[in-house]
């Protein structure tokens, strides 16, 4: 009966720690895409942001020693090696209690998270240049033209930019333009003269640009706030098996009585 119980506590180990592996290598795709991605907004956040990258990293590290302690609980597990057990369940718990500190920081500092996003915006607007191919600015264009916004509170933002409302005619920013139901997966960048504009004037008013009215704000932090609820969803995934992996762990590693080496794989 008692050899039983170890092989089922055993295999239940093993298939808890293969999904804890997977789960870290899921976690640590995140990282990489924070860091990697040039074509939404999380790009304009994190370029500008110092503590976004910092985080990106951090999700880097903990999914690597994740995927490791997944692969050491598997090997402690099928060959029933107390020491690795034990080893397992310290790292596992060190793990989860940085985990739960790590989102008790996040959580009470959202809001300063969203003040810094506006700053971040309204920063890149006043000095955004037309012509420069700067990739801070062309993540900002992808943002707009995607999301069906102007600015970051309305269009109204871009009226801080000197170089926009020093010209003569009518000019917006491209990737504001309103078109309506048309979808195109190419996106304007810099400025545009209202070509189709028929009125006599010795200004640029924001009030004659075809562009949308609304500003990005709310639907960027929508998008925010969705995809940070999926890592935080897949973390909290994570510790939820972490406590279950060290419930086995000890379970098992009770139950082994005597400590054989020689099970130990050679490589």
């Amino acid at each position: 009966m008692g050899s039983a119980c170890i092989k089922v506590t055993k295999y239940f180990l093993f298939l808890f720690n293969l999904l804890f592996f997977i789960l870290g290598g899921v976690i640590l795709g995140f990282g990489v895409w924070i860091l990697a991605d040039r074509s939404s907004f999380i790009y304009v956040l994190q370029t500008s942001s110092h503590s976004l990258s910092v985080g990106a990293y951090v999700l880097i590290g903990v999914g690597a020693v994740t995927m490791l302690m997944g692969f050491l609980g598997c090997v402690g597990a099928v060959n029933e090696v107390r020491c690795l057990l034990g080893l397992y369940f310290v790292f596992l718990l060190l793990i989860f209690i940085a985990q739960v500190a790590a989102g008790v920081l996040f959580y009470f500092n959202m809001d300063k998270v969203k003040q810094e996003m506006g700053s971040i915006v309204s920063k890149l607007i006043r000095d955004y240049k037309d012509g420069q191919e700067d990739s801070l600015q062309q993540g900002w264009d992808y943002v707009q033209a995607q999301g069906n916004c102007c600015g970051w509170v309305s269009f109204y933002n871009w009226t801080e930019n000197a170089e926009l409302m020093n010209r003569t005619t009518t000019t917006y920013p491209c990737s504001c333009e309103d078109r309506g139901q048309v979808r195109s997966p190419l996106v304007k960048k810099g400025f545009c003269e209202d070509t189709g504009s028929n009125k006599t004037q010795s200004g640029n008013s924001p009030e004659d640009w075809p562009v949308y009215q609304t500003g990005c704000m709310e639907k960027v932090q929508a998008w925010l706030q969705d995809n940070l609820g999926v890592i935080l969803g897949v973390c909290g995934g994570v510790a939820v098996i972490e406590l279950l992996g060290m419930l086995l762990s000890i379970c098992l590693c009770r139950q082994v009585h005597s400590e054989d080496y020689s099970k130990v794989p050679k490589y």
